[in-house]
């Protein structure tokens, strides 16, 4: 299988089929010396907002390497591997505090792993501003 180049706002049915699956992900963020910082979180796709969304704690470290990347955002990627299959997510990401927006994070989390989060009143989203896709299989 080779590997391809997607449009994160078009992407083919196998690839989107791929990200409506149930899988755990990575998020890396770069630390303020540039040194990758990966972690497993859970991401929602949703190509027609361009958008890749993560709900998280306001106070733990990626929401900090995203805070201080400054106002045009952090240069981040998301990933999910199955097997031999894999596909990337890469774009900038922003921190919204935003209680509908937050709320719109939260509502396509449960939808794609089948559970509502427990109530977080520190609970934020970084919003991925999608730039580029790739994947395989």
């Amino acid at each position: 299988m080779a590997s391809y180049p997607v449009d994160p706002r078009q992407p083919d049915a196998t690839y989107l089929s791929f990200w409506r699956e149930r899988h755990l992900c990575t998020l890396t963020t770069l630390r303020p010396d540039g040194s990758p910082h990966v972690v497993p979180v859970g991401v929602t796709y949703d190509p027609e907002a361009g958008l890749a969304r993560v709900i998280t704690n306001k106070s733990s470290r990626k929401v900090a390497h995203v805070l201080a990347a400054g106002p045009d955002g952090a240069r981040v990627a998301v990933c999910q591997v199955d097997g031999a299959r894999w596909a990337t997510l890469e774009g900038r990401a922003q921190v919204t505090t935003d209680p509908a927006r937050v709320a719109e994070a939260v509502r396509c989390y449960a939808e794609r792993y089948e559970r509502m989060p427990a109530p977080n009143p520190s609970r934020v989203a970084i919003e991925i501003e999608l730039t580029a896709a790739m994947g395989r299989g």
